[in-house]
């Protein structure tokens, strides 16, 4: 064929193959941690302290990628295809957490670092997420954390706390294991804003 046709023709074919690659993926579905407390929040106890949360809070690696992860087998981690966090945990997780902690002491007793001029924190708060994944058979999710309280003045010693959580997912789906994944850092939020 003349060369302007055969240009034509493999243009025509690689857009086919384009559009049927396309049209053969399946759609991706984002997932988010709400800002909202997943359960009706009771009323604040009454306090003066004023605690800042430490910024970063930490999280493993392997939680820094958007894919919803289910463990398999003994080590393995599997990346579910298709569904995907709508927002990085690094960024999600502190956000939560300090709605969550906001809702549990009132607000303007905790404030993230840097303090805003005129804030003076009466108690430090440093939090490290050690594990945060749904199990196995898709019946919940496990979270594993600890924290700090930290006097800024140094009269008391710093007291450290940790906590292994699972939350049910009912039902397995991953809309349920997301909201468990919610559910799990409230329970956090209401550890940590219990420790003296």
């Amino acid at each position: 064929p003349h060369p302007t046709r055969r240009l034509a023709l493999a243009a025509l074919v690689a857009g086919g193959g384009l559009a049927a690659g396309c049209g053969s993926s399946p759609p991706v579905q984002l997932y988010h941690l709400r800002s909202e407390a997943p359960v009706a929040v009771p009323a604040p106890r009454p306090s003066a302290e004023v605690r800042q949360l430490l910024l970063p809070v930490r999280l493993p690696d392997y939680l820094d990628r958007e894919a919803l992860l289910l463990p398999q087998g003994d080590t393995g981690l599997l990346a579910l295809s298709g569904h995907r966090w709508a927002e990085s945990l690094r960024d999600a997780v502190p956000r939560v957490l300090r709605q969550d902690l906001t809702a549990l002491l009132g607000e303007g007793r905790i404030w993230p670092s840097p303090l805003p001029a005129g804030v003076t924190a009466t108690r430090q708060l440093r939090v490290e997420i050690l594990g945060l994944e749904a199990l196995g058979d898709r019946t919940g999710v496990r979270l594993q954390a600890r924290w700090t309280v930290i006097d800024p003045q140094g009269r008391t010693p710093p007291r450290a706390d940790g906590v292994t959580l699972r939350v049910a997912a009912e039902g397995g789906s991953i809309d349920r294991l997301v909201a468990a994944h919610r559910l799990a850092l409230w329970r956090l939020a209401e550890r940590i804003a219990s420790t003296p």
